[in-house]
């Protein structure tokens, strides 16, 4: 139920922020209604890239790749300049 509520507001989000920033657009520029239309559309792509990467498990730690492993610091005599 939880994986459900998140792609769903995932998407919901989205696309409200992507008409809300086309709107301040609208009112910066007076290009109305075009900039609302495009934050539309923007927000759903932005949503739809979000969902599809919760469910296909793209939504781990940054720069973690499955197989990695951890690389040790070098030891403290590797740092001694002579």
């Amino acid at each position: 139920m939880a994986m459900g509520l998140r792609i769903g507001l995932e998407l919901v989000v989205g696309v409200g922020v992507g008409v809300f920033v086309g709107w301040l657009v609208d009112r910066w520029l007076g290009i109305r209604p075009w900039g609302t239309v495009g934050g539309f559309f923007l927000g759903v792509a932005a949503g739809m890239v979000n969902v599809y990467r919760a469910v296909a498990g793209l939504g781990m730690a940054v720069g973690y790749k499955p197989g990695d492993r951890a690389v040790p610091p070098p030891a403290d005599d590797e740092w001694d300049e002579d």
